[in-house]
């Protein structure tokens, strides 16, 4: 990890991240494969498999029985651990307030009403390992937020099936239809339709660039909850901090590829044994080439003078995550502007919240943390205005109106107004 000293080294090392940019010619690609699918649906589709994944697939749609007897071959002990998550982050999610309200007045009612989406599609990255958490925390809120109807997509394992850990997922949540589909496709398959593949409202979950790039060019046929990039963590300690759990947050972050670990401390001697610990943890660690190389590649530590700066530091980065290892971390919580996820003492690592802790851990990278929000009920309904005055309320305000659709130029606006103003019109 590179060490910088003092608050403007720190805030130079950290400005202007960004998620890794597409190889040259990677957009291109993106590109022809959604027109391609666009154009030409289900054939398009078993091209791309064929082509990416090596499998020829008829019926993108996992079959029900296949569903249920992939779920059953999970050890009893993972059932049980993702019953628990999707548990706790449907408990989680259900405090989020879910209704409006329209409120009579005088005036007439004024108000809004919430409508959930109808059709929501759930991307589910397989790459090295499936990652089944992400549609736990992806589709809970969804089912919350009241869609009823929860399509999911996931690439192929080599064998042309889709990994029963996300199928006992989708099992145990009820949800739609399953589709052996990956990558770039898939996005385009969801956003557009196709013969099997029905068009959804909104899509959301990670994925590789690939999957990234997608849906950045499909945004505006369909939402997107966000365009993210490598993971990241930083983790603000102070002297006070356990070197052993500083260095265990911060290889959990590294071992993601491509992740940045960032380390924001008030004290050199941690840091020394920090740095001792990361090397003792990498030994008999699984994914140590992989941790390694977020480490030295992307990986910053700051030393500073004093939490305030330490926090000042964290901000202006606006991580996914910000880990609070310092002497009472309670107090230095008010001091958080921006971040995805605040974990607030030793006992709150990140990594359990990537399972179950409860809020879902989609959450924004890449400094869009200063103006997204990690995923929630809110993603997944639509907030509608109602409008419904009283004759005398138009009367008293509608004049103004008039005045200001004429300083604008539209007549017909002005006009539509006066309609209601004339006499005989008050009913």
């Amino acid at each position: 990890m590179r060490c910088v000293r003092g608050t403007d080294a720190a805030l130079a090392a950290l400005r202007d991240r960004q998620p890794d940019a597409a190889q040259p010619g990677q957009r291109a690609e993106v590109e022809a494969v959604i027109q391609a699918v666009r154009a030409g649906g289900d054939a398009a589709l078993r091209e791309f498999a064929e082509r990416f994944d090596g499998v020829r697939v008829e019926r993108f749609a996992v079959a029900p029985e296949t569903r249920a007897a992939a779920a059953a071959t999970l050890p009893a002990d993972l059932r049980a651990a993702i019953d628990l998550s999707i548990e706790r982050v449907r408990v989680f999610h259900e405090r989020q307030p879910r209704e409006a309200a329209l409120v009579p007045s005088p005036e007439g009612w004024l108000g809004q009403v919430i409508r959930p989406l109808e059709r929501v599609g759930c991307y589910v990255p397989a790459g090295q390992a499936p990652l089944f958490s992400s549609l736990v925390m992806s589709a809970v809120p969804a089912q919350v937020a009241g869609v009823p109807e929860i399509v999911v997509c996931a690439p192929p394992r080599r064998d042309g099936s889709v990994a029963p850990e996300i199928l006992y997922v989708a099992e145990a949540l009820g949800l739609g239809p399953v589709f052996c589909l990956g990558g770039a496709q898939a996005i385009a398959a969801m956003a557009y339709g196709t013969e099997q593949v029905p068009r959804v409202d909104t899509i959301v979950g990670p994925g590789s660039p690939w999957v990234v790039i997608a849906k950045q060019l499909v945004f505006g046929q369909v939402g997107i909850e966000s365009l993210p990039g490598p993971t990241e963590t930083l983790v603000v300690a102070d002297a006070s901090a356990d070197p052993r759990h500083v260095a265990a947050d911060l290889l959990a972050q590294a071992e993601h590829e491509g992740a940045q670990p960032v380390l924001v401390s008030t004290s050199d001697a941690l840091w020394q044994a920090v740095e001792r610990e990361l090397e003792s943890q990498l030994r008999d660690l699984s994914t140590a080439a992989t941790a390694r190389a977020s480490l030295d590649q992307r990986g910053v530590v700051a030393i500073v003078d004093g939490l305030e700066v330490a926090l000042e530091v964290a901000n202006a980065y606006a991580p996914e995550h910000l880990c609070l290892l310092v002497e009472d971390p309670w107090s230095w919580v008010p001091a958080v502007r921006h971040a995805g996820g605040v974990f607030v003492g030793a006992h709150s690592m990140e990594a359990l919240g990537d399972y179950v802790a409860g809020p879902s851990h989609v959450m924004p990278t890449g400094g869009t943390a200063r103006y997204a929000s990690a995923l929630n009920v809110r993603h997944f309904q639509r907030v509608m205005p109602v409008v419904a005055l009283a004759a005398p309320t138009v009367a008293a305000i509608g004049p103004a109106g008039a005045r200001m659709a004429r300083a604008e130029g539209l007549e017909a606006h002005a006009r539509a107004i006066e309609a209601r103003l004339e006499p005989g019109t008050e009913g």
